[in-house]
């Protein structure tokens, strides 16, 4: 992987997080946080993994993403050095869930040993 790569993608990410929490008055995205952030090789796309605390908010929350992105792209444009500025693109993350529920299946296993 390349270093400028990682370094645009830890950028993306820790830049979108507070833009997100503080310019963006959505009720849905109140309990949102970004789990990763990927870049394709050629930086025109950033595939941006979001998750949400309230499982209800899911469908809303990444609706108001996609509506947002015009804003959300300008002001990561604003503290990127590339000449282009990615298209943003929204997926839900449920590797979190995902991880609860091997931690279950393990705690049941060993209850029963």
């Amino acid at each position: 992987m390349s270093v400028k790569k990682d370094r645009i993608e830890s950028l993306i990410k820790r830049e979108l997080a507070p833009i997100i929490q503080n310019r963006l008055n959505d009720p849905s995205l109140e309990f949102v946080s970004i789990t990763d952030v990927e870049l394709t090789n050629d930086l025109s796309y950033a595939t941006i993994y979001v998750s949400f605390l309230k499982e209800e908010n899911k469908e809303k929350g990444l609706a108001a993403l996609d509506k947002a992105k015009g804003l959300l792209r300008s002001e990561i444009a604003k503290v990127l050095t590339t000449r282009r500025t990615p298209e943003l693109i929204f997926k839900y993350d449920d590797s979190i869930q995902h991880g609860a529920k091997i931690d279950q299946l393990l705690d049941q296993i060993s209850k029963k040993d």
